[in-house]
């Protein structure tokens, strides 16, 4: 689990920006668009990707400071979040 609802909420709206956006690309070239609004909409998708990552580890880590693990389940090492954060630089 992601977090509370209020977390997997911003982290869902996140990725169905992203999603939207990606669909505009992708149209963006089907249809010759201009290589400088191609790669403007691409660096958008890949923000959004990148906040809803962020979103994920932020909870992650808030989870493993106040010991509120999901499901009873051990909180996150500090090399478990240390890789997270690697993932998404």
């Amino acid at each position: 689990m992601i977090g509370d609802e209020d977390s997997i909420a911003l982290v869902l709206n996140r990725l169905r920006r992203a999603h939207g956006q990606l669909s505009g690309v992708i149209g963006m070239i089907e249809n010759g668009r201009d290589c400088k609004d191609v790669v403007t909409q691409l660096a958008a998708v890949s923000r959004a990707l990148d906040k809803a990552g962020f979103k994920i580890v932020a909870t992650g880590l808030r989870e493993c400071m106040t010991g509120e693990a999901a499901d009873n389940k051990e909180p996150m090492t500090e090399a478990e979040l240390e890789k997270l954060f690697l993932a998404l630089a």
